[in-house]
């Protein structure tokens, strides 16, 4: 038993991101070395998604009530502005680097779509039905769904609600609605508690995923659709270095891309293992409370809709695929082609946001508005898991870039603590806590 609790001990008093790198870099071997027979753990990797889907609509439910107790109707007008502007602009120029990249590595030439590939891509909601869609016939049975959207939009008009409420009503009320904003204030820092615990396990939980994620696709994969990788790869980090590294954090926060990437790296990693920007959102909020030292009021609200309609790296994606495409039935696309993947693209990110697959689901609307064969769809589908990682850990690389700067116009974050100070800008009583 004393044996047992010594090696726990050693275990805990490593740093969290060590012992995550470690598995990170484990799975990865153990998938390329061991194979298809290592996907006999994928259950652990399926346990720990679960666990993090279980967290995330409690956590945009409690979060974003109390979030409205600190914020005026008045702020969340101005913040949501701020945050859908910031999100359709780093997607647009998302696209355009993608696009930029595939006609520079030119991926698919001299590659042939195999078989006759048929599809029944399930189809991207107009408009119209996107804006529809916020509003929930069923708030419960949005939140067993988990459409996010859905449940954050009632969320945010039942926090108005209150707040409205609470100026208004006689004093009984008012205790009454400060009794429920002192619940769901309790209730987010009791879910805060369970995600801290589910990101321990989440340490084999990242090892299995990606153990069976490589154990499927082979070094194979990589070889044949290399190519392809390099220009979508190269165009995420082109991405993250320009837009959210330089322009958002040197230029608008004035703060240095490693201190951010420092306070998000837990984040980004979990996001490259899971593939899922939902599944990360308590990851992300933990980040940005913890590290970035966020306000509450706005990384609440800014995170849960980034996770929903903030799509950059699948985005970029689009255009590399729809370049990929032409190259595979030997078409070559047009500027004017190329500017309509960059429209139906920024469209379609909010309309297709909720929906599993939703990568695939705009790639198939991409090449249908280009005339383009939808066997492609099929034909990439063994690399995506791949290529997903990639777009995932852009996308959270974003919601949390994205809320920096906005708090920051808001007067609703510290940049002289946390991860924006170096360790010899800290106290030594600071340093010695951490």
């Amino acid at each position: 038993m004393a044996a047992q609790q010594g090696f726990f001990k050693r275990y805990l008093s490593i740093p969290f991101i060590q012992r995550m790198g470690i598995a990170f870099v484990l799975g990865v071997m153990a998938g390329l070395i061991i194979g298809e027979p290592i996907t006999v753990i994928e259950p652990i990797g399926t346990l720990f998604l679960r666990l993090l889907q279980m967290v995330v609509i409690p956590i945009v439910i409690f979060t974003l009530i109390t979030a409205m107790k600190k914020l005026t109707p008045d702020q969340l007008g101005r913040v949501g502005g701020q945050t859908l502007a910031l999100y359709i602009l780093t997607t647009a120029v998302a696209i355009v680097i993608g696009l930029v990249m595939a006609n520079l590595f030119d991926p698919g030439t001299g590659l042939t779509l195999p078989g006759d590939f048929t599809m029944d891509p399930s189809e991207a909601p107009g408009m119209i039905d996107v804006f529809l869609n916020l509003v929930p016939r069923n708030v419960f049975r949005a939140m067993a769904d988990a459409e996010i959207l859905q449940v954050l939009v009632f969320a945010i008009i039942f926090g108005v609600g209150m707040a409205f409420l609470r100026e208004t009503a006689t004093p009984e009320i008012q205790k009454g609605v400060d009794n429920i904003f002192s619940i769901t204030e309790t209730a987010s820092e009791v879910m805060f508690k369970i995600v801290r615990g589910v990101m321990e396990f989440g340490v084999f939980g990242v090892f299995a995923l990606l153990a069976t994620t490589f154990g499927n696709t082979g070094p194979e994969a990589l070889v044949d659709f290399g190519i392809l990788i390099a220009a979508f790869v190269v165009g995420v980090a082109i991405h993250m270095a320009l837009i959210y590294g330089l322009v958002l954090n040197v230029l608008i926060l004035k703060k240095s891309p490693l201190r951010f990437l420092s306070g998000t790296k837990e984040a980004l990693l979990m996001a490259f293992a899971t593939r899922s920007s939902a599944s990360v959102l308590p990851v992300s909020m933990k980040a940005a409370e913890d590290n970035l030292k966020i306000d509450e009021s706005i990384y609440s609200f800014t995170l849960p809709l980034g996770a929903t309609i903030n799509m950059d790296g699948t985005a970029m994606y689009q255009g590399v695929a729809a370049i990929f495409a032409a190259n595979l039935i030997g078409e070559s696309l047009t500027l004017a082609q190329q500017l309509t993947i960059v429209t139906t693209t920024v469209l379609a990110s909010i309309g297709t946001a909720g929906v599993p697959g939703a990568g695939l689901i705009m790639l198939s609307l991409v090449l249908t508005q280009l005339g383009l064969p939808l066997g492609v769809v099929a034909f990439v589908a063994g690399v995506d898991p791949i290529l997903d990682a990639f777009r995932t850990m852009n996308n959270i690389a974003g919601d949390l870039s994205v809320t920096s700067v906005v708090a920051k116009w808001n007067n609703k974050i510290d940049l002289n603590a946390g991860s924006w100070i170096g360790k010899s800008e800290k106290t030594p009583i600071e340093t010695d806590e951490e």
